[in-house]
């Protein structure tokens, strides 16, 4: 590195400078110096260089300093790449963040506007995430010091939580983590409390510790009661840094839309088309129809028609709804609340299908045969109006003979047609032979203050498959579509199950008997006949549960590789516009490549299909652990009050320490460790997917019913432990050429407390 011009040589006579004399020779330099340059400032040599590292080692971690011991940047001047995180939204709903290490005594921090940038657009970043970001000045005169472009998106620090504060005497107190793999207690000291009230949620940070030192908590901010109704999702909200508040000017753009009128659309409105969603649906974004096909040549045959509320002609590309979109990537569905991807002006108003309103739509018409296999298919955009707007449970008791005065009218001439269309849509997927792997769903019911009041597992019902299928067929239809005018598009994807997965089913399947094709060959219908054989058996739960956790996780991607677990060589997301971004892409792909509209898909976003497809990926699974998260949360409030009560429930997970229990009666997960079953040590078998006790050979295995009594019950965290009541059982013994569960070629081996044969004997020391 060139020396440093501008900067006096200085001569300190055999001592280190201080502190504040290194920031006074950076502040005065023309160029970035580093550790060399300073050594040649102040004349130091020798053994003294290694003090001098110590001491910008020390400066660098306090912030004081930044950058390598060959680049260190002045003070108060941020480095070009460096570590940010991201704080909060300004007026325009665009992110802004603060660096990660910065000196108070200069001043308060800069405010840092993010930009998107286009060639490296990574994970998308929330409210509390830190980044890795370039950084560009912006002059006196700007609105900001800096912008900032995203590298990537770094780990959420550990110093960034969420947790319930508890005030001590003396102004000071302790926070206690909601997240559960941080169950431990943060100190707060005095001064640091940020003026939160004793048992409010607060966001906090881990203050930087001496070297022996106990590390302590700062309040950043305080978000109220965490027992206040809807303050459960909230802590998702928080923890996850989903936006669920949208910036005015989308407000504005939301407010200002206008209803389009019959213009190049196709008028619908004579067609009785009916929405059919669950009793509590928020928003109706699709209709259906369907007739016996009068085309002769087609005897025994369906026209149907899948209807969509047409987002795409109100939330434009480029617009600020549309970037709001993008950043929010879906819907979030809490028991108690909806974090829209829009407005409720166009997810609840202009956009939804609701009964007797002109609504715009992009819709396909479908013809079938008998045997439901499609004959042709064309999208077009039109205007409709919904005849009517069933529930699941509405439609399904009209069809079994129990009409109501609304679906009375509507049985012969909109309902029996729909279910014709169904009967021959079923005999097309059985021949098509998907994975069948029907998981109960669990609902959350919650009273008038936002309490659980109950869990229940709805049925599944024929009317629930009529959607589906009519849904799977207009998602087939737009991918086919958009192929054949060679669109880009993002697909829905689901990869075959990996090598890795395949050959661990294998081993597992061969412990009882059954014998898994090799994977060159393997189908959904392979999984189908494995599950239809052991239906009856008591290893049927077991099954299930080891091949559901086999399969990979559905994404969004511009390349096609197929839909696994739908067996469908191509599919998009076309379906459900006003909740996913990626239905939205697909919508405006159509609409360009079939000239429906000057609103299409754009040259900018085709280029960005790859970043846009990663992006909505991440936050569909941010959704997914948010909603997860908030399910635990509120069933473990419910059974706070019911500590030391049993429960029936089955093996649902094995780890190295123990095995998780979900609760038959409300569907509620929580963790037994291995350390308080038994007075043996217990071997975890990866194979048979079991703990097993080393000396009595008794086990619990994934999918084992059992009886579990609940220790503790911690709401904020969603964490429930429980202590084992049934005993293991034998499972026989190991397969011949199974390999040994190992660690590293070592077994996994816990001890605890004896409910098997050998009751009172002492334990055996710990190997």
């Amino acid at each position: 590195m060139a020396k440093a011009k501008g900067a006096p040589r200085r001569k300190t006579a055999g001592k280190l400078p201080s502190k504040q004399e290194i920031l006074d020779f950076l502040a005065t330099a023309s160029s970035e110096a580093g550790k060399r340059e300073i050594s040649r400032a102040f004349g130091v040599k020798g053994g003294d260089r290694i003090a001098l590292k110590e001491l910008l080692r020390e400066m660098t971690e306090a912030g004081l300093i930044a950058g390598s011991r060959r680049k260190l940047s002045r003070p108060g001047v941020l480095p070009p790449v460096t570590v940010l995180e991201i704080t909060g939204r300004d007026a325009d709903g665009e992110f802004i963040a603060e660096p990660g290490v910065w000196d108070e005594e200069h001043g308060p921090p800069p405010r840092i506007l993010m930009v998107e940038s286009r060639r490296e657009a990574g994970p998308v970043a929330g409210i509390g995430d830190r980044v890795l970001a370039r950084i560009t000045p912006l002059g006196a005169d700007a609105d900001y010091p800096y912008q900032a472009r995203t590298i990537k998106r770094l780990a959420r620090a550990r110093g960034s939580l969420l947790g319930i504060f508890r005030a001590l005497p003396g102004g000071t107190g302790v926070i206690d983590p909601v997240d559960r793999k941080q169950l431990k207690e943060w100190p707060v000291a005095r001064g640091a409390t940020g003026d939160a009230e004793n048992g409010e949620l607060v966001r906090f940070e881990i203050a930087r510790a001496a070297r022996m030192g106990v590390p302590t908590a700062r309040i950043v901010a305080r978000f109220g009661n965490p027992q206040a109704q809807q303050m459960t999702s909230l802590i998702a909200v928080h923890a996850h840094g989903i936006p669920d508040a949208f910036p005015q000017a989308a407000l504005d753009e939301a407010e200002a839309a206008k209803e389009p009128d019959l213009q190049r659309r196709e008028d619908l409105r004579h067609l009785p088309l009916v929405t059919i969603d669950p009793s509590d649906a928020r928003d109706h974004d699709d209709a259906v129809w369907a007739e016996a096909d009068p085309n002769p040549a087609n005897r025994g045959g369906w026209v149907a028609i899948v209807a969509i509320a047409d987002v795409a002609a109100y939330v434009r590309p480029g617009s600020t709804l549309d970037k709001e979109a993008r950043k929010r990537g879906n819907s979030v569905y809490f028991p108690d609340r909806v974090v829209p991807m829009l407005p409720e002006r166009i997810s609840n108003e202009l956009c939804s299908l609701t009964e007797g309103d002109a609504r715009a739509c992009l819709a396909v018409r479908m013809v079938f045969d008998k045997d439901g296999r499609k004959q042709s298919h064309r999208y077009f955009r039109a205007l409709m109006r919904s005849a009517a707007s069933l529930t699941y449970e509405q439609a399904q008791a009209a069809i079994d003979g129990r009409p109501d005065e609304v679906t009375g009218p509507l049985l012969e001439p909109v309902l029996r047609p729909l279910w014709g269309a169904y009967a021959s849509l079923v005999l097309a997927r059985t021949e098509r032979g998907p994975l069948d792997l029907d998981l109960p769903e669990r609902k959350i019911l919650l009273d008038d203050q936002g309490r659980v009041r109950g869990v229940a597992s709805p049925p599944r019902l024929a009317a629930h498959r009529l959607i589906e299928e009519f849904m799977i067929s207009a998602n087939v239809a737009a991918a086919e579509t958009l192929e054949a005018k060679r669109s880009p598009l993002i697909y829905r994807v689901h990869d075959n199950p990996s090598k890795e997965k395949l050959a661990a089913l294998g081993e597992f399947l061969s412990t009882i008997g059954i014998k898994l094709p090799k994977s060159g060959t393997l189908k959904p219908a392979q999984f189908n006949r494995i599950l239809a054989e052991t239906r009856a058996t008591p290893t049927a739960e077991l099954v299930g549960e080891v091949i559901l956790r086999s399969q990979a996780q559905a994404e969004y991607a511009p390349d096609n590789f197929g839909h696994f677990g739908l067996n469908l060589r191509r599919y998009a997301h076309f379906t459900s516009p006003i909740r996913r971004y990626a239905d939205l892409i697909v919508h405006r792909a159509l609409v360009r490549a079939l000239g429906l509209g000057n609103d299409g898909l754009t040259d900018a976003e085709i280029e960005e299909l790859d970043q846009i497809a990663q992006a909505i990926s991440d936050t569909e699974r941010r959704a997914m652990a948010a909603e997860r998260e908030t399910a635990d949360r509120l069933i473990a409030a419910f059974l706070a009050d019911r500590i030391g009560a049993k429960f029936q429930a089955r093996v649902s997970g094995l780890v190295r320490t123990g095995l998780f229990v979900r609760l038959i009666e409300t569907g509620a997960d929580g963790f037994v460790p291995a350390s308080s079953i038994g007075h043996e040590f217990f071997i975890h078998d990866e194979v048979r997917q079991a703990l097993v006790g080393e000396d009595s050979g008794l086990a619990y295995r994934l999918g084992d019913p059992v009886e579990v009594r609940l220790v503790e019950a911690i709401p904020t965290a969603g964490a429930l432990r429980f202590e084992m009541l049934s005993e293991g059982r034998s499972i026989g013994a190991r397969p011949k050429g199974a390999r040994r569960p190992s660690d590293k070629g070592k077994p996994q081996r816990y001890k605890g407390k004896s409910r098997g044969p050998k009751r009172g004997r002492t334990p055996r020391k710990r190997r």
